[in-house]
């Protein structure tokens, strides 16, 4: 139980004095409720949080999304931005293992009365044209070079070969390639863990989802990202980088631990003249060689992952015309918006009333920036860039908009999903896979999963309330409530 010192400023909004420990350089910032903040003491990721504090070079204070549990380094659901020019420093646990875990939404003109009949089909058939499960490997083969492209041009990789269209680029956020990234800093062994993935959907939290439109907020908003009513079928991808990524995050991670030594119980790198109170949090400055290696490798990455996202969209569209062919029905399947939640990008921000270039890490948070931002798409610039919050596979998921109240307090940045309440271990202590999958069918959910495990692990009730967390991104306007849709059937790897 986490019993440090905060104090409530709002309704939604709670703050960790810089006080609070002599070592923090700002104040830490935490977006919860009433109701949430017991669950939310029981780990110690507000401690994490007043840990991030600590970094050279903030440009205001360590935050929390409403969905924030225990991390690696940074918690997850973690947000801090560092002053490009003045000090500040990378920190690759302020990324994560998984760079540029993400989420995609389709729309489709179907309804879910015409689906629900073809459900179980449909998720068969996405699982056998969609490889998933732990150690998956890919439908298509690539060589080296072909990898090579991957990590620099991302989506627009598969989208030349294709798989895909150009209207999928431009609703991709970085427009499915950010650019900066570097191969050559990506190693040989996360290479040789790239090759047999790409396309595939991993295992653990990853998801496609086949939903249904539940309920509208905003009807503006709602027809310019294409929800026209209830009832409206939609697919959400949620899948990252696979072992490529976390060899990354690995071998970079290393590579600065070599830098630090252990001093009173601090971490102390005598090169860069800083001093943090956990080894998770190892950093370089950002005008340092070892940033910039640690920034092309991760970018490099992150296309990886949009271009995985991209090759699973074509074969969900595949699917999708496979089974709707023998029914003589028909549809397009048009991508909303593809977002990233794990990813440390350069971006402008106002900051003490100036315009400051800064770092923003965004660890299990999503960017959410707000109307008018020439960042967001032409067909969403009036109503703010879509945001993609995804629930656990026995509830909701979110499509909301991005605020002007999102860049003046956090950044541009909003929560990311519904966020752990249980670990996986004590998931799979908790719920039967039987027991959860019964469940799920009384709601009218089918589940098609690669092993039982995971149906344990990814249980509805080893997750915090997603309707709880969006209402605090919402109160505290980080994002807006676009629309919900509900899960009629779900793949997991």
């Amino acid at each position: 139980m986490w019993q440090g010192a905060f104090s409530k400023e709002d309704d939604y909004t709670f703050r960790i004095p810089r006080s609070y420990r002599s070592d923090m350089k700002q104040d830490g910032v935490f977006f919860t409720s009433e109701r949430m903040l017991e669950s939310l003491m029981a780990d110690q990721a507000l401690e994490q949080v007043a840990n991030v504090a600590t970094l050279p070079g903030l440009a205001g204070p360590s935050m929390a999304m409403p969905d924030v549990h225990w991390g690696y380094g940074f918690p997850i659901g973690g947000v801090a931005a560092t002053l490009v020019d003045e000090g500040g420093v990378i920190s690759p646990g302020g990324v994560g293992f998984d760079i540029n875990c993400g989420v995609r939404l389709l729309t489709t003109d179907l309804t879910a009365d015409e689906v629900r009949p073809l459900a179980r089909k449909l998720a068969d058939t996405i699982f056998r044209n969609v490889p998933s499960g732990v150690g998956s490997k890919a439908r298509i083969k690539v060589d080296r070079r072909q990898l090579e492209r991957i990590l620099q041009d991302g989506a627009r990789w598969a989208v030349e070969e294709g798989y895909g269209m150009e209207e999928d680029l431009e609703r991709t956020e970085e427009g499915g390639a950010i650019e900066g990234a570097d191969p050559d800093e990506v190693s040989e062994k996360a290479k040789g863990r790239g090759l047999p993935q790409v396309g595939s959907l991993g295992a653990g939290n990853h998801f496609l989802e086949i939903q249904t439109v539940d309920r509208i907020y905003d009807e503006e908003a709602a027809r310019a990202m294409g929800i026209r009513s209830t009832g409206q079928v939609t697919v959400l991808i949620h899948t990252g980088s696979r072992g490529l990524g976390y060899q990354v995050c690995h071998d970079k991670v290393r590579e600065l631990e070599n830098l630090y030594t252990k001093d009173s119980g601090n971490f102390i790198s005598p090169k860069f003249d800083i001093r943090i109170p956990d080894r998770q949090l190892v950093a370089a400055p950002l005008d340092s060689r070892e940033a910039d290696a640690y920034l092309g490798a991760m970018r490099a990455a992150a296309n990886y992952a949009w271009a995985n996202r991209q090759l699973i969209t074509h074969w969900i569209r595949e699917s999708f015309s496979e089974v709707l062919k023998e029914k003589g029905l028909d549809t397009e399947l048009h991508q909303v918006y593809d977002i990233a939640h794990n990813i440390a990008k350069i971006e402008e921000h106002d900051v003490d009333g100036r315009r400051e270039k800064v770092c923003v890490h965004r660890k299990g948070a999503t960017r959410a920036f707000g109307p008018g931002h020439p960042d967001v798409p032409l067909p969403y610039r009036e109503v703010g860039q879509p945001v993609l919050i995804p629930g656990d596979m026995g509830t909701g998921s979110y499509l909301m908009a991005g605020t002007d109240e999102a860049m003046r307090r956090t950044f541009g940045s909003t929560c990311h999903g519904a966020g752990r309440l249980l670990s996986r271990s004590k998931a799979v202590r908790n719920f039967r896979p039987q027991s959860v999958l019964d469940m799920l069918a009384s709601r009218g959910i089918y589940v098609k999963a690669k092993s039982p495990k995971v149906i344990s692990e990814e249980a509805p009730d080893a997750y915090k309330d997603i309707d709880s967390v969006v209402e605090v991104a919402h109160g505290a306007g980080l994002s807006r409530k676009v629309a919900k849709m509900l899960p009629i059937a779900v793949v997991k790897g």
